[in-house]
């Protein structure tokens, strides 16, 4: 099964900005190991732009959808064989990245 796995950061108390070697570190394990699929780090949340063409006519905005303290700041998607697994490697990636991590399944 598929998860994705979203790194949380929070603009009030951010995670530690060296963990590149770390994170690369156990990026290599994870693809070693057969549980990666895809990974990438998100820009800064002012660099967002919301589409919402569900009227009349496309609105664009400046901004993340939602205003808020905490945002994504990056995701991976890891093929893992249970949720019990994939939040076994989440404990790790939270404590290799300093920030929180959202497991969700991919339906």
């Amino acid at each position: 099964m598929q998860y994705l796995v979203s790194v949380i950061d929070d603009k009030s108390n951010p995670g530690s900005t060296d963990r590149r070697p770390a994170i690369s570190a156990f990026n290599e394990r994870l693809i070693a190991e057969g549980y990666w699929v895809f990974a990438g780090g998100l820009a800064d949340t002012g660099t967002a732009t919301v589409v919402d063409n569900r009227g009349e006519r496309p609105v664009v905005s400046d901004g993340p959808f939602v205003e808020s303290k905490e945002y994504l700041a990056g995701l991976w998607v890891w093929e893992a064989p249970d949720l019990d697994v994939a939040l076994a490697l989440a404990a790790e990636a939270s404590r290799v990245c300093d920030r929180k991590i959202e497991v969700r399944p991919f339906l």
